[in-house]
Formats: C-alpha cells, structure tokens, sequence
C-alpha cells in the first residue's frame, strides 16, 4: 500500500514508526513531516489544511490511505474531502471532530446521553462569565471553547486566577478559541487517557496511558500540550474501563450516530478517575502527543492494521494483541516553554542513540541546518522506551536523556511517578 500521513509532530512521528514495519506498506510518505521522520519515510511539503490540495497529492502519488494525525486538518474537513474522493481514510468528518473543537458540544453530547463529566456553563462575553465564578467559587476550570492546541484549559485553584483566565480568553489570548468560554466544576482524582478505535458502529479499547500536563517536578506549574507519558495507566482498571466504555464512550459513539454524523476514528477519552468511578473531562479526536509515542510503540506493526480496519468498518473483525510490557515517554523541550523560548539552539548526541523496537526518539519540533540538528519548537524531542516493567522503561528512556547534549533543552524527571510512588 501506498500510504500518507498528514502531520509534523512527535505523534506522526511514532505513527511513521509503527506503520512502517507493517509489511504492508509498500510506500510511506509524511505531510509534511519532520528531520526524525525523514529517517524513515519521504516527506512532502503540501498544505495539510487544504483538502483539495489533500487530494490532490493522493491522486498523483497513487496513494491508498490516508491517516490523520493532528486535529486541525480535521477539524477543517480533510477527512471530508479524502472520503469524497473516494480515498480510503482514518480520522473524523469536521462534523463528528467537533467532540475536540467545541468543548460545549461535547458536553451537549454528554447532556444528550447521560454521560458522566463535571456541570458546566456556556459564556460568550467576559461579565457573565466572571459573576458566574464569584458565585460558584475556586476551585474552577475554565475553558476556550475551540481548539488552542492543548493549551486552553485552566485549572483555577483561586478564583484571582479563574478571573484572570477569563481575561485571557475573552482578550484574545486564544484567539477565534476564546470566543465563547466553557466553565466547569472542578473534578478531583486522578486524570487518566483511554484510547478506543470506532467504525461509527464498531467499539474497540486500544490502550490507556497516562499524560503530564504541568510543566515542573511534582505536577507544578502551568499546564503544557504534554511533558511525557507512560502506558498502560494502573489507575485505568479493567473495571473502570468497562464502567467508561458502558456510560460514556458507547453513548456517545450511538448518539453521534443518531445525529447523523457517525465517528470514525481513534477516539480519546480523558477521564477523571475518583472512588473506582469515571467521569469524562473531554474528547480528543486524534492520538494524543505524547501518548501517541507510547502506544506505538507497545502497538507497533498492528497499529496498521487497527487502522485500517477503523477505516474499513470491520473493526469486529480485529482484535488487539498487546505484549505485557510498559512504555514511558520524556519531552525534551526548549528553555522557557510553555512561555517564550528562543528556536535555533544546536541538539548533539542523537546520532549515538539506539533507535529498535524498545527505544526510539521520536522528533516534534526539529529542523536541520548545516548538518546540525536544531530546536525550532517549545516541545522538541519524545525519548520513549519499552520494558517489562515501568521502571524498567523509565530508567531506560532517562538513560538515553542523559546522553542527549542539549543545554538549551529541559525535561520533566518524574515522569511516571504516580504509578511508580517515587
């Protein structure tokens, strides 16, 4: 098969990693891709919001599916188009991707069919907004309706900093995202992601992980689009994964069906897990980055065909077939993320590093200049490894860190700590 991958992040990355060893796939090309994912795939530099352009560039190079991987091009109808041309596709219509595009429409969804997720108001101007924390209290969320590339959520422990984010958004802090604002009760336990494949009728779990938002040791500080990740994720039991399949991911994949716009695709819950119960805290409508690296690389060569039969709507067919092992992530990235960083800043070492089916380095924001490897992003490098335990992978993937020589880089040490208890 000829097959194309539209992205440029760390997660087209591991999907170019894991489709690739599919034997399958005959050709492999990345849109428009990155210096890691050129190693391994050709990469093309087309528009990848454009779906005519989409198109056209699977018509001349034969291309036979198509896989989406972040979600602005879904959001902006790409599946739509690739469909239409009769292209065989993994990921949503923009109609079903606004589970990701407008938090109030998921929680519409969730109104609509009695999934558990926290009360929540809808705002469109800023006055309404700040009366309605003064009256509810911290600790609040407050969220940007639309898509701010995973940054559009405030967890408000005081309500100074609920006010402030409600500045924020409806300043233009967001832009179009801050529009209308979401405000949601606090949810406390602990967060957790589950990752199912649909046909629009079909329902299959495909693993759990779990994500580091805040940027510092312990959880501290502001949250980020992701500082590391580890899979699979003990506070997501098979009992609570039951318990999220029959309340909340079923529901919603029938309801979006009702409505006339079926998904079709990866879907990712983020859940709140408190007493052995789970409440919905959002949708994504892709793999997340960076759990996406972990569960390539526990999936590996399957991920292919998972994927196609998502696409093909026999996902009743496939079945999973996962290792006992654990995969751990580390986000490198550039000093001063999530705030203002300096690009531009020499990455050495990389080159020495193994790259197998246990221990990869998968690149987000690089570029290649003179022969050398640069920074040209806030979150740069996923270095990510298997092991029979997660300590095992842990220590193997804080190993290949220490030899990376990036003083312009930081990383998160802890990642993982939760289910380790150190």
């Amino acid at each position: 098969m000829n097959i194309l991958i539209l992205g440029s992040g760390g997660r087209e990355h591991a999907l170019a990693w894991a489709v690739k060893q599919n034997p399958k796939t005959d050709r492999l090309i990345v849109a428009p891709g990155n210096v890691g994912i050129a190693m391994l795939a050709e990469c093309a530099d087309i528009d990848i919001l454009d779906g005519a352009a989409v198109v056209t560039f699977c018509e001349e190079n034969a291309i036979d599916f198509v896989i989406i991987g972040p979600e602005a091009p879904l959001a902006a109808g790409v599946a739509d188009a690739t469909r239409a041309a009769g292209l065989l596709t993994f990921g949503p219509s923009a109609a079903a991707a606004r589970l990701e595009a407008s938090k109030a429409f998921t929680k519409a969804i969730c109104d609509a069919c009695a999934a558990p997720t926290a009360a929540y108001a809808r705002f469109t101007e800023a006055e309404p907004a700040r009366a309605y924390i003064r009256a509810q209290g911290a600790p609040i969320v407050v969220k940007a309706d639309g898509l701010a590339a995973g940054k559009g959520v405030i967890v408000a422990m005081t309500e100074g900093e609920a006010l402030a984010a409600i500045d924020d958004m409806f300043g233009g802090e967001f832009g179009a995202a801050g529009a209308e604002v979401v405000i949601e009760e606090f949810m406390a336990g602990e967060e957790a992601s589950f990752f199912i494949l649909t046909d629009g009728t079909n329902a299959l779990p495909i693993g759990t992980a779990q994500d580091h938002k805040r940027v510092g040791d312990g959880d501290t500080g502001p949250n980020t689009g992701g500082m590391g990740a580890y899979s699979p994720a003990p506070v997501l039991t098979a009992e609570i994964q039951q318990q999220a399949m029959d309340q909340i991911v079923l529901p919603t994949i029938r309801e979006m069906a009702r409505r006339g716009t079926p998904y079709q695709g990866v879907l990712y819950a983020g859940l709140m897990i408190e007493d052995g119960r789970a409440r919905l805290v959002e949708y994504n409508c892709r793999f997340g980055d960076p759990e996406c690296q972990v569960l390539m690389m526990r999936l590996g060569a399957q991920a292919l065909d998972l994927m196609l039969a998502t696409a093909e709507g026999r996902l009743n067919e496939v079945q999973v077939n996962w290792a006992d092992d654990h995969a751990l992530t580390v986000v490198m990235a550039t000093q001063g993320y999530p705030g203002a960083y300096a690009k531009g800043s020499q990455i050495r070492g990389l080159e020495e590093l193994p790259e197998d089916s246990r221990r990869m380095v998968f690149h987000a924001g690089t570029a290649q200049r003179d022969g050398r490897i640069i920074a040209t992003g806030g979150r740069v490098l996923n270095v990510t490894a298997r092991g029979t335990t997660l300590r095992e992978a842990r220590d193997a993937t804080y190993a290949m860190v220490d030899r990376i020589d990036w003083p312009g880089g930081f990383c998160r040490r802890d990642i993982g700590w939760r289910a380790l208890g150190d």
